[in-house]
């Protein structure tokens, strides 16, 4: 089956082929290292790994492109307020560069812990101050700028596509504002570059053509993935708050720039709830992956949980699910490591399991085929081989499994050196005895080539 991808800009699945032969571009937005990221960020980036690795099982080279937001994301979405990283630095008492270095380290740790692969390239904004103000050089050369007090903005009406990608109603936006535009000529103009604020030197702040200041939030994303993919590439990706004006105003920019909408297809992994309500670090309700930890969760646990939803449809979290999720895993683990070494594959199963995910990424659908393989009659080889398979698009490290050492009290030592002592002189009836004895202690003993190893229960 061709990959069918949904494009939230055309608002429907469509059959997916590269610009340019076998190879993929594909940018995704990357956090705003002023803090760690949470469990809801997270999920988008397990999203994006998704799709990742589908594109390469289907064969095609994917240059994989992710930025680090380490100056110019406001507090508010008006273009107002502090930088988050400034803020970020009066919470923590590091320097604005030590703030990015501290949070971007933890953030490509919690991927790893994850089983994320890595991207391609990370670009960071701060690296590529001198692309965004030749983007917004060329933005001013062709009339779609004006400057006011406190920086550089985007006239939005100049373009008359602007909003398409959220389907917004332009005019309803204007007449029902309720933030205070400022000097800006209409409620959906953006700021591509802001003055430093008078008397007050910021950390992060630069020469430009305009004065001395920093990048607005939209226009990095927009300079960075035309350097390193093109100015019209695959793939763009990010959550589904990207919508309305993040990603709304990056095509803006690139349009009224270089004549395209930056991406073919534009896609976004939706929201994790709590409560019903959206997990933000504004909520009250941050939880981290570090948080999951200490709560005795392996990182692979929220992986599995996450990969039981679909990318386009809201999960709730509960520790009840990730409870439910770690049962699961656990369970697929042990069956699969029961299995022994591999054989052949099911090809069969293997074309069903791809079609699911080639049909939008189907997760759901997928893992359906899983578990139904997992409880057939196959032969274990054939089963070993077919869900390692599968899980070059699962990351689950199913391979690498094994089960966990227990400390074993001194009453279960005893009866595993009686049990040897049967063994030795060939009474497997007593053998066998004890083994039950050790099974109603809550342990489970499995003779393998390389010894007898004990597990709980």
């Amino acid at each position: 089956m061709t990959l069918q991808l949904f494009d939230t800009y055309e608002r429907e699945i469509r059959p997916f082929q590269p610009l340019t032969g076998q190879s993929v571009g594909i940018y995704c937005c990357g956090p705003t290292v002023y803090n760690f990221a949470h469990i809801g960020n997270l999920r988008t980036y397990l999203f994006e790994d998704l799709l990742v690795r589908v594109l390469r099982a289907n064969g095609y080279e994917v240059n994989h492109v992710v930025n680090i937001t380490d100056v110019g994301h406001l507090v508010s979405d008006a273009d107002t307020g502090e930088d988050k990283m400034e803020l970020g630095t009066k919470r923590t008492g590091m320097t604005a560069w030590e703030l990015a270095d501290f949070y971007t380290e933890a953030f490509e740790k919690d991927l790893a812990r994850l089983n994320v692969q890595p991207p391609s390239i990370w670009c960071r904004a701060t690296d590529h101050i001198k692309e965004q103000i030749a983007f917004i050089e060329d933005l001013e050369d062709k009339g779609f700028t004006y400057q006011t007090s406190d920086g550089i903005y985007f006239d939005s009406r100049k373009l008359n596509s602007y909003g398409r990608l959220a389907r917004l109603d332009i005019e309803g936006l204007q007449a029902g504002a309720r933030v205070d535009q400022g000097e800006r000529k209409f409620v959906t103009d953006f700021a591509l570059w802001k003055f430093s604020p008078e008397n007050e030197q910021r950390q992060m702040e630069w020469e430009s053509p305009w004065g001395i200041g920093f990048p607005g939030w939209h226009i990095e994303c927009s300079a960075m993935s035309a350097k390193y993919l093109g100015d019209y590439f695959d793939i763009h990706c990010g959550g589904e708050d990207h919508i309305p004006i993040h990603h709304t105003n990056e095509i803006a920019q690139t349009e009224a720039s270089r004549g395209t909408r930056l991406a073919n297809f534009w896609m976004h992994g939706y929201f994790l709830q709590l409560d019903d309500a959206k997990m933000s670090k504004s909520s009250g309700e941050f939880l981290t992956l570090d948080a999951l930890i200490d709560k005795g969760f392996d990182p692979l646990v929220y992986r599995f949980f996450c990969l039981g939803g679909h990318y386009r449809s809201q999960m709730t979290f509960s520790w009840d699910s990730l409870e439910a999720a770690r049962t699961s895993l656990n369970r697929l683990y042990e069956a699969a490591y029961s299995w022994g070494a591999p054989g052949e594959a099911d090809e069969a199963i293997v074309g069903r399991f791809f079609e699911a995910l080639n049909d939008d990424l189907g997760m759901p659908k997928a893992m359906a085929i899983l578990w139904e393989m997992v409880r057939s009659d196959l032969a274990e080889d054939v089963k070993k081989a077919t869900i390692l398979r599968f899980d070059e698009i699962l990351g689950l490290r199913i391979r690498e499994w094994e089960p966990k050492e227990v400390e074993v009290p001194g009453e279960v030592t005893a009866l595993l050196q009686a049990r040897k002592n049967a063994r030795k002189e060939k009474n497997w009836a007593r053998a066998d005895e004890i083994r039950d004895e050790i099974s109603a202690l809550g342990y489970v003993i499995d003779d393998t080539p390389e010894g007898v190893k004990v597990t709980r229960a």
